[in-house]
């Protein structure tokens, strides 16, 4: 028997918002001992994979050319508007979980549950592609004995599974998801060393490149290029030949080919969100989370600037090779023996972006079992190392350890992970990562509309001090004067309020907000889909594609408009996005936009999983719900809870009893400005 009983209450059950009011930075049972530049190499080490030895040479010679550069600076500033909502709600909330905490606190347990789930999917595959991929590239070292062995001696000759098990992977795996249970501050000092190794690699490849470059590669005429083609496919001189090389200069296959370039380059700073899973392990999660974030995705910027900057100077973009680019490159150039070198840093860099997959997928696990949504043994944490060792391990192999770690989820995140890269062919669930990845992203950017508008925000609820309460006396007059605006407010809702309305934040905007939201995400679901299934129709000016691309375009402005109307919170804290609500708003839009070009098979894939992921919560999580259990005791026991404890100031003035807790929390807030300006 469900604890909600009627329909009412059951869907109350499924909106109940995570509590994290009673509980301080000092309760985390993980060990708190990363510091700023260790959230950083993690940043940097997740993000910088084995893509800048890459991607750099697929996107230039079939989208972008030497535009590259620009499809780059496009990638990273619509990363950077997911990155920011990460870094508020790091600011806001520091605790282990996540988009999946954020989404908890702000919008929900069942959302929550897909968010998390889906969290779980993509470090999973993750984990499982890029151990392949480190093992592919060790074998290529090796001249591919070790696949010729297994070909030979385990070929598995079935469809989905790999050609032939990849026991390379799985110990790599295993290895790794052992570093983990060890500790997170072994795990950190590893990564800074495979990190600092892979950026001195890249810095090499910068100066090696423009030292050999020549600029007259970003000039190549049209000419040259049709003389090419015609030479290359054989045609007759008399026949009107046209470049399939494009246009030539900067911009060979024009703004259009730069934007399909910065789609597929987008992906390359996907990592950056495992940052956000360290919130109870690191010393000063509200300073060292934001700047963790913004800093890493600037480096990591910087570096895929610098590097297909470099490779388009050093070669002309349509001879690039697509699967090794720089080996080829450097041999183009006459130093064929630096492939040795790109070989090391391709190396580090698959170790760096391994770690960062494995890493926060038990913290995601953890946090998840923790708040009885997955099974409580996954929330075991190893009293010695601190960490989440059974997560960690079932995200990678079962060790007996001391040490103070989740111990349940590190484990079973390592043994998932080190099963799917042993039998399967990964190439087809590649793109469920992304779905996962996206679909987090759009709903912390969600997460940040809707909280920004709320009326009273107290995330982190202080122990009562009589010296701090004694501050926020000087408070209590204004928040009187307060809850009487919000009072006459909440009695009249008229087209004039939602325009106009009142100067401080009230039940009644906040609902506004949050049904403008929702009408938002609407329609960028709609705009998305008009513009991926219907530029036939739009480039062909059919008069239904125009009129309703036009109503969708006014409608999302004037949508976004009004939210902007709204009054916002004014508490402050160590980061904040800027531009809202349109920083968060176009990020939803980018987000959204690259889910609806993902293929049918994905989305078909996609349901799978979350079949059997609504299994689990309905059969399991629902009725273990620690926030259930919480409300259980309350008269009404599903009532929502808000994860951000949103107070009516007009009860403050009406039931004197709670004036105490309201000062607790004024003095909080007060003395953190003063301790953050001094």
């Amino acid at each position: 028997m469900l604890p909600c009983g009627p329909a009412l209450t059951f869907v109350r059950c499924l909106v109940r918002k995570k509590n994290v009011g009673g509980e301080s930075p000092e309760d985390s049972k993980l060990c708190r001992c990363l510091s700023t530049v260790d959230l950083i190499a993690l940043g940097v080490g997740s993000t910088l994979g084995a893509g800048v030895y890459v991607l750099a040479g697929e996107v230039a010679k079939s989208d972008s050319g030497p535009s590259i550069v620009v499809s780059f600076l496009i990638a990273a500033l619509a990363s950077v508007m997911a990155g920011l909502c990460y870094a508020e709600f790091g600011a806001r909330v520091p605790k282990t979980g996540s988009a999946y905490l954020y989404t908890y606190v702000t919008v929900g347990e069942l959302w929550a549950f897909i968010t998390g789930w889906n969290l779980i999917l993509s470090y999973i595959i993750g984990t499982s592609s890029v151990a392949r991929a480190w093992s592919g590239t060790f074998d290529e070292l090796l001249g591919k004995q070790i696949g010729h062995f297994f070909r030979t001696y385990f070929k598995m000759n079935y469809s989905g599974l790999a050609e032939y098990p990849d026991f390379f992977a799985v110990f790599l795996i295993l290895l790794l998801s052992g570093l983990l249970s060890f500790g997170v501050k072994e795990s950190a000092w590893v990564n800074k060393i495979f990190t600092a190794i892979n950026i001195l690699v890249l810095l090499f490849v910068m100066i090696s490149g423009f030292v050999k470059g020549d600029a007259d590669n970003w000039k190549i005429s049209e000419e040259y290029l049709i003389n090419l083609t015609a030479i290359t496919e054989n045609f007759s001189p008399y026949e009107n030949v046209t470049s399939i090389y494009g246009s030539g200069g900067f911009m060979p296959y024009g703004f259009t080919g730069t934007l399909a370039g910065a789609a597929t380059c987008f992906y390359a700073f996907v990592g950056f969100d495992c940052i956000a899973t360290t919130g109870e392990e690191v010393k000063n999660p509200q300073k060292a989370i934001p700047i963790g974030i913004v800093v890493s995705l600037l480096v990591c910027f910087m570096a895929y600037f610098g590097v297909s900057a470099a490779l388009t100077l050093m070669m002309p973009y349509y001879i690039l090779d697509e699967k090794s680019p720089l080996p080829v490159a450097f041999a183009y150039v006459g130093w064929g023996p630096a492939k040795y070198v790109v070989a090391v840093g391709s190396l580090c860099a698959l170790s760096t972006s391994l770690l960062g997959s494995i890493f926060p997928m038990p913290r995601v696990i953890y946090a998840m079992a923790k708040d009885g949504l997955l099974f409580k043994c996954l929330a075991q944490i190893n009293s010695k190392t601190k960490t989440p060792l059974v997560a960690t391990l079932s995200s990678g192999a079962v060790a007996v350890s001391k040490r103070q770690a989740p111990v349940s989820a590190t484990l079973t995140a390592g043994v998932i992970s080190a099963v799917m890269a042993f039998l399967f062919d990964l190439k087809a669930l590649v793109d469920m990562m992304s779905i996962g990845t996206l679909l987090a992203y759009s709903l912390v950017a969600t997460c940040v509309l809707i909280l920004r508008y709320q009326p009273s925000l107290t995330y982190e609820q202080p122990k009562y001090s009589p010296e701090k309460a004694a501050l926020a006396a000087s408070e209590r007059e204004s928040a009187v004067s307060e809850s009487q605006i919000n009072m006459i407010q909440e009695n009249h809702f008229s087209l004039q309020t939602l325009i106009n309305p009142s100067s401080l934040p009230t039940e009644q905007t906040a609902t506004t907000v949050n049904f403008l939201v929702g009408l938002l995400a609407f329609l960028v679901c709609g705009l998305s889909v008009l513009t991926t299934y219907g530029t036939h129709f739009i480039a062909n000016l059919e008069p239904w594609s125009i009129g309703l691309l036009a109503a969708l375009v006014v409608s999302f402005i004037l949508t976004l408009l009004l939210i902007q109307r709204q009054p916002q919170n004014q508490q402050k804290v160590a980061f904040m996005v800027p531009l809202l609500p349109f920083l968060p708003s176009f990020s939803i839009l980018v987000n959204i936009y690259l889910m609806v070009q993902l293929s049918r098979d994905t989305w078909i894939r996609f349901s799978f999983w979350m079949a059997l992921g609504f299994f689990i919560y309905f059969a399991y999580g629902i009725r273990h719900s620690i926030e259930g259990h919480r409300s259980d005791g309350d008269e009404d026991s599903c009532s929502e809870n808000s994860g951000l404890q949103e107070k009516n100031p007009v009860e403050e003035v009406d039931e004197p009893e709670n004036t105490n807790e309201s000062d607790q929390f004024l003095a909080h807030e007060r003395t953190n400005h003063y301790v953050q300006q001094h």
